[in-house]
């Protein structure tokens, strides 16, 4: 073996002993929540049934979160945490079939929604009649999700954000729990999303106007010309014989008389004897 092909073989050693570090580099920065995760991340769906699905799984991983290792952040048992929301993503796309889900997405809210749990904490109990840790968990993480989106994801329409946290309930919440969501939403999209909400609700108006104005030109209604055409039409309805109505105050409508036809048919009978009496 010459010392040339000694030098090619110990090359391509190294390459991949330097290609299997920086893979495993890459899996543990990945577990350890450093990587940033773009959104349009070529390899996974990023259709709007892929988002859908992200939220679903961001919904499970949160409410994993909430109940371990946040539950034990907010009584003071720091000791006890050991689920941290990078650990509880690594853990999903382990143990879950993800080439259908919107990676990117996923990993942002696992990592942006843990980091910002007290301002949107804030936002949401700002139109809660009680106390946030009271609601139930899984009305809290669907809430914080839309919190999330109405704040900083403000190129998905606010009608979508609020429709997507409705499919989230439905899907995992309690039966009465979306009208508190969509209370909670909706007054949190007038006040995040105020200018696109008034657009909305003028374009609504717009439409409603337009809609209007169409149907009144196809069908105008006049009442004083309809009462005219209606009693000229009672007015001058035939009878059902097809013969004008004889008024009996019209005097001046001649009648054949009984009387009359008796002394016709006396005339009558006369002149037939007159005429017998002339052949005699």
């Amino acid at each position: 073996m010459t010392d040339q092909l000694k030098r090619a073989i110990s090359a391509a050693k190294t390459a991949q002993a330097n290609d299997g570090q920086a893979e495993a580099t890459r899996i543990a920065s990945s577990s350890a929540g450093d990587q940033t995760f773009d959104m349009s991340e070529s390899s996974y769906k990023t259709s709007h049934t892929a988002i859908r699905k992200a939220r679903r799984f961001a919904m499970q991983g949160l409410y994993e979160w909430l109940v371990t290792d946040r539950r034990f952040d907010v009584d003071g048992k720091l000791g006890w945490k050991a689920n941290a929301p990078h650990d509880i993503a690594a853990r999903t796309r382990a143990t879950n079939a993800m080439h259908t889900v919107h990676i990117g997405y996923y990993h942002e809210m696992m990592r942006d929604i843990p980091e910002q749990i007290e301002a949107l904490d804030a936002l949401i109990s700002q139109h809660l009649d009680r106390e946030v840790d009271k609601l139930d968990t899984v009305e809290h993480a669907i809430l914080l999700i839309g919190a999330y989106e109405l704040q900083n994801r403000v190129e998905i329409p606010y009608k979508v954000v609020l429709d997507e946290a409705m499919k989230l309930n439905n899907h995992f919440g309690a039966t009465d729990a979306h009208k508190l969501i969509n209370a909670v939403l909706d007054k949190m999209a007038g006040e995040l999303r105020a200018l696109e909400v008034q657009a909305d609700t003028n374009a609504n108006l717009r439409t409603s106007q337009k809609a209007a104005a169409k149907q009144s030109e196809a069908n105008p209604v006049d009442s004083n010309e309809t009462a005219a055409e209606t009693e000229s039409a009672i007015v001058d309805e035939p009878t059902a014989s097809n013969k004008p109505r004889i008024s009996a105050n019209k005097a001046n409508v001649k009648r054949s008389s009984a009387s009359k036809a008796s002394a016709n048919i006396s005339d009558f009978k006369a002149s037939k004897k007159n005429a017998n009496d002339t052949k005699d």
